[in-house]
C-alpha cells in the first residue's frame, strides 16, 4: 500500500518529469489551471505516468472525479 507522503514523493517526481521543472509544489489543492502548460496531453502523460510507476490503473470514473492533486493522491493511495 502506497501512504500518503509516498504519492506525493511519486508525483513531484512524474510532474518534474512531464513539464520538465522541479519548481512545482503539490499541494492537495492544486489544478490544472494552476500549472502553465497542464492541458489535455499533459493530463494523459500524468494519468499514464501514474498507472506505471505505482502499478496501478483507473476507470473512467475516476479520472471523472479527479479533480485536485489532492483527488490524484486519494486514488494513489486506495488503488495501490
Amino acid at each position: 500500500m502506497t501512504t500518503e507522503p509516498q504519492a506525493y514523493e511519486g508525483l513531484a517526481e512524474i510532474f518534474g518529469d512531464v513539464f520538465m521543472r522541479d519548481d512545482i509544489a503539490l499541494k492537495p489543492e492544486l489544478t490544472a489551471k494552476d500549472v502553465e502548460g497542464w492541458d489535455s496531453f499533459k493530463q494523459i502523460e500524468i494519468v499514464m505516468a501514474v498507472e506505471e510507476k505505482f502499478g496501478i490503473k483507473f476507470q473512467t470514473c475516476d479520472l471523472d472525479t479527479m479533480k485536485n492533486v489532492g483527488d490524484l493522491v486519494r486514488l494513489v493511495t486506495m488503488k495501490s
